[in-house]
């Protein structure tokens, strides 16, 4: 609880204070949600790609080893420098909730015919395609990964303030806000009855009731000496 002189300008400030974070916690609350909602996405992505990946570049070898069997170790060097493909990565950005995302595309330019036909297996043909594909993978699945530990250190910064929220900041000052206006609930009560007794005594010492003469010649006051 914060240190605070019970006035109604410290609890219109407090008030006010209260319900900028209650409602700071619940946009951070909401980013949050949204924010473990697209990770969890990326993580499946990512687990799908990386197989995919795999999977291609396993396949991209077994075709390169083939080639190599049918044509000769000589021969496929050979071929191979004659391949004439550009492949260009360009790096864009997209935001997740404020976040900065890469966006990694992959692009080829390709300049057939590389080589003759005649005297070549088609394995090779297969092995230029796979690790083509392969190389398209891995750069969407860069893209995922920097973006799966970009969105995990924002979840891990979002939850730390969204706690500090909760557990400390929103109770302190509900807990100040109750303090502040129970004293100056008190000090209305206090000064209530203080004017009850000032009004009291203000009365007491009004002007003393006349007096008339009663039977035998004594004084009694008014309301008696006329009977009421």
């Amino acid at each position: 609880m914060r240190n605070l002189a019970p006035t109604k300008t410290n609890l219109l400030k407090m008030e006010q204070e209260l319900k900028f974070a209650s409602l700071g916690y619940e946009l951070l609350d909401q980013k949050r949600n949204i924010l473990v909602i697209e990770l969890l996405n990326l993580v499946d992505q990512t687990v799908a790609h990386q197989e995919k990946m795999e999977k291609t570049l396993e396949e991209a070898y077994r075709t390169f080893e083939e080639a190599v069997l049918r044509m000769g170790k000589l021969r496929v060097v050979h071929l191979s420098s004659t391949i004439n493909i550009e492949s260009d990565i360009s790096i864009g950005q997209r935001r997740v909730m404020g976040v900065v995302l890469p966006a990694v595309k992959t692009s080829f330019v390709e300049h057939p015919p590389y080589y003759s036909l005649l005297g070549t297996s088609f394995w090779i043909d297969n092995a230029v395609k796979g690790f083509r594909d392969a190389l398209e993978l891995m750069g969407r699945l860069a893209e995922l990964k920097v973006s799966l530990m970009r969105l995990a250190q924002e979840v891990k910064k979002t939850i730390r303030k969204v706690n500090a929220l909760e557990k400390i900041a929103i109770p302190d000052l509900n807990e100040t806000v109750h303090y502040i206006r129970s004293r100056l609930e008190e000090n209305e009560r206090d000064m209530f009855v203080l004017m009850k007794l000032v009004k009291a005594r203000l009365e007491g010492k009004g002007p003393p009731e006349p007096a008339v003469t009663g039977p035998g010649g004594g004084k009694a006051p008014l309301g008696e000496a006329t009977g009421g």
